[in-house]
């Protein structure tokens, strides 16, 4: 199936706190860059050590399986925006606290093949949930968590949201 290309949004289809997240996805095929990055981080979370995965890299802060289950909520919550949106329901929807969320979850008790095969089913869904959208459905927009956003936005965050974390995995729990 043929997918549209997504077009890059400007800064004001989403709200400033998104804004990290939209400048940190390269220009280029947005589709392409999900599915490679969807390997790549099924990868590095495969390569992880059931031991490893439980630990944190400062007090107070996530466990590596806490992150995974975070990254999958989120993606989760931003494709139901964008599915929200791009069906010309302008919501309101609202805000998630990913703190509370992730304290509520039981990721720290699943395994890292159990967060791996989810996040994997997860990347298949939004790949096919992105791929049968037109040109016009990305561009609809709705509000969540009190601010105007577009679908196209919606997208360039699933992929920044997961580079972001994807960055602190390395660098913060992997790079010892």
């Amino acid at each position: 199936m043929a997918s549209v290309m997504i077009a890059r949004p400007d800064a004001t289809e989403y709200a400033p706190f998104y804004s990290g997240y939209v400048n940190a996805v390269p220009e280029g095929d947005l589709i392409a860059l999900l599915e490679r990055q969807g390997d790549e981080t099924l990868r590095l979370l495969g390569g992880i050590t059931e031991t490893k995965s439980q630990e944190r890299y400062a007090p107070g802060k996530w466990t590596i399986r806490e992150v995974a289950g975070h990254m999958i909520d989120a993606e989760r919550v931003f494709t139901y925006r964008a599915l929200t949106f791009a069906r010309a329901d302008p919501g309101p929807l609202p805000s998630f606290d990913e703190n509370a969320w992730a304290g509520s979850s039981n990721a720290g008790s699943r395994t890292m093949r159990e967060l791996g095969q989810e996040f994997s089913v997860l990347r298949a869904s939004t790949l096919s949930l992105f791929r049968g959208f037109t040109e016009e459905s990305f561009a609809r927009s709705g509000i969540a968590s009190k601010h105007a956003i577009t679908v196209r936005a919606l997208a360039y965050i699933v992929a920044g949201h997961e580079r972001h974390h994807v960055k602190i995995l390395r660098d913060r729990y992997l790079s010892s």
